[in-house]
This record gives C-alpha cells, structure tokens and sequence, in this order.
C-alpha cells in the first residue's frame, strides 16, 4: 500500500515519541487496571486516558474527581468522562474537538509530526482486542487513541480500554476507512458515512505542575466537583429506576440487557471504585481524612456487580430479590457523602 493522498510520505510512519510504550507485548497497564479491582475497566474513554497519562509519566489518580459529581440522569449513570478542564490544570493537556474535514488518518499523522495525539471514535469490529466481544462479529462504537501509524505496512498501535495493542492489514483499513479493505468508498477518501467524534490532544498546552502544585489542584478539584454534585442521592433513584424496570427485563434479548447493564451498574459501580480511588489518593498526598468514606465507595462498587448479576438472572425470568442489595448501596452512598460534604463546608 503506498502513503496515501495528502500523507507526506515523512510521516507515512509515524508515532509520538513523548509516550513511554515500548513494544506492545512489554506494556505493563496502570494499577487502577490491576486484576484484584472490582471493576477492571470503566468505559472505553475514562480508561483510555488512565493509560495515555500514565504512559505520559502523568498520575491518573487526580483526574478522577469528577466522580464526586457523578449522577444519575434517569435510564442511565451518566458516562464518567476525565473533563478537558481537569485535564489542562492537573497536567497541562489541552483537549478539544476537532474538525474532521479530511481522512482521519491523515490528522493522524499531521498530528503526530506536530507532537500531539488524537482521540478518535472507531468501530470495535476492527478491533482484535476486542477479540472476546465485539470483533468480527458486531459494530460498537468505542474511542482509541493512535500512538503509531505506518501506512506501508498498515499498522497502527493504540490505546483502547485497559491496555496498548496493534493492528494492521484489513483492521487497519476498517478502523481509517481507506485502502483496499475499506468498508466503503475508494482508498483516502471520505466516504458518505458521517465522520467521527475526534478530540485533538495539545501536550504542550500549559506548564505540568510539580507535587506541591499537582495536590492544590486536586483539592481544588475535589471541591468543585462536590459542589456540583447532586443534592439527593443518585443511587437511590437508580434503584428506584431498576426496580421499575425488573418485572420487564424477561421480555428483552440478552444484547439488551448487556447494554443495560453497562449503562447502569457498570457505570454506577467503576465511578464508586474510581472515587474510592480519588479519596485514598487525597489521604495519602494532601494530608485528609475521610474515615470510611473510601470503604463506603467501594462497597457501591461491588454492590452493582452483585446487582449485575441478580438482575442478570432475573433478564432470564427467574425471581431474585435486590432489596437488600440496593438499600445497601444507597447507604453506602449517603454514608460517604455525608463524609466529603462534611470535609467540603469546613
């Protein structure tokens, strides 16, 4: 495959130096990726960004304090997101929407040789890491971020989920829509399907703080994002929500309930553990004291893994019974906001 139309052939190959990667068998994931976690990913966003800054050499950690502010916003939890906000004061990376008005490999590769990166939307079809899932089998929208491209040989490595992978060939092709295997449309060229949602990330945004600096920041997050969280209890109205729609989950296919499943408990319960995360960080950097607060965090965190699987059974038209499970979680919850709302009005 030659470089493609607009590509400078200087960057037919190319990558972003400033990650420490390596080669993709040797890649050793962030601990908030270990296995003994209760929720080993979060969503295909949030721990995208857990990989990229850690291979940036930047702590993760602190950007999860939008947890604090996390909601319930009626048939889902909403999908926890690191905000550009956070990301330019913690670590001095700017992150905005890009314009796609060419062949997203090619601002790729522009990108690459102006030292920034890319956050691009893909169909996980064409993605072997998702060998379990979705690929070669169905079409699922999901977010990488490219860290190698070589138009040559048709290989890309990236950043998706919880680890750094490759592809090349036909997937190559699918997940850029160009070359001889492109699901559309001639080699390089936009096709008639509507572009992609691509972020354009700026390294050289703003100055990365030190320690001292990176822990005001975090605090001053912390706060801002309690103030803006809900003034009831989330959990409480998902489970309100759940119980309502249990006696008709037996009336759905399983695809379904995944998706179900996914937006609801699976959001609800890596948010928890993700803010678990967050308060512990803040003991052991800033000098506070949150009790049981992180505790409490992570009993929500397993209660919606157990939730997922009781509601599983009844998806199969078996009876179960939540009650217990969810009160749980719904004091769980209350019991460690009291906690921080505590801290946040001294």
């Amino acid at each position: 495959m030659t470089a493609m139309a607009g590509v400078p052939s200087s960057v037919a190959a190319s990558g972003l130096g400033a990650l420490a990667v390596g080669a993709v068998g040797d890649y050793v994931p962030h601990p908030m990726h270990a296995g003994e976690r209760i929720w080993a990913e979060t969503n295909c966003y949030i721990d995208l960004w857990v990989e990229l800054l850690h291979s940036l050499g930047c702590d993760p950690v602190p950007a999860a304090a939008c947890a604090f502010s996390a909601d319930f916003d009626g048939d889902q939890w909403r999908f926890l997101k690191f905000e550009p906000g956070d990301l330019r004061r913690l670590y001095g990376i700017d992150v905005a929407e890009m314009n796609v008005w060419r062949p997203v490999l090619e601002h790729v590769l522009e990108q690459f040789g102006r030292g920034r990166l890319l956050t691009v939307e893909v169909d996980s079809y064409w993605l072997p890491d998702t060998a379990a899932t979705a690929y070669r089998r169905s079409h699922v929208k999901t977010t990488i971020v490219p860290a190698f491209a070589e138009v040559e040989t048709r290989t890309l490595r990236y950043f998706h989920n919880a680890g750094f992978f490759e592809l090349s060939g036909d997937d190559f092709d699918g997940v850029f829509r160009c070359g001889p295997s492109a699901p559309a449309s001639a080699a390089g060229e936009l096709d008639d399907h509507l572009p992609p949602y691509v972020e354009l990330v700026r390294l050289d945004g703003g100055v990365r703080p030190d320690d001292a600096a990176l822990r005001e920041v975090a605090v001053s997050l912390a706060h801002e994002h309690l103030s803006r969280r809900p003034l009831d209890n989330p959990v409480a109205r998902l489970g309100e929500a759940v119980r309502r729609e249990l006696p008709a989950l037996a009336g759905h296919d399983l695809e379904w309930f995944h998706a179900y499943a996914f937006g609801v408990f699976r959001q609800c319960g890596a948010t928890a553990e993700l803010a678990a995360s967050f308060v512990e960080w803040l003991e052991r950097h800033a000098g506070t004291h949150f009790g049981s607060a992180s505790d409490d965090l992570r009993h929500v965190a397993a209660a919606m893994k157990s939730l997922q699987f009781q509601v599983s059974r009844a998806a199969r038209g078996r009876a179960v019974d939540i009650d217990e499970t969810l009160d749980g979680a719904v004091r769980a919850w209350h019991s460690a906001m009291r906690t921080l709302v505590a801290w946040h009005d001294r």
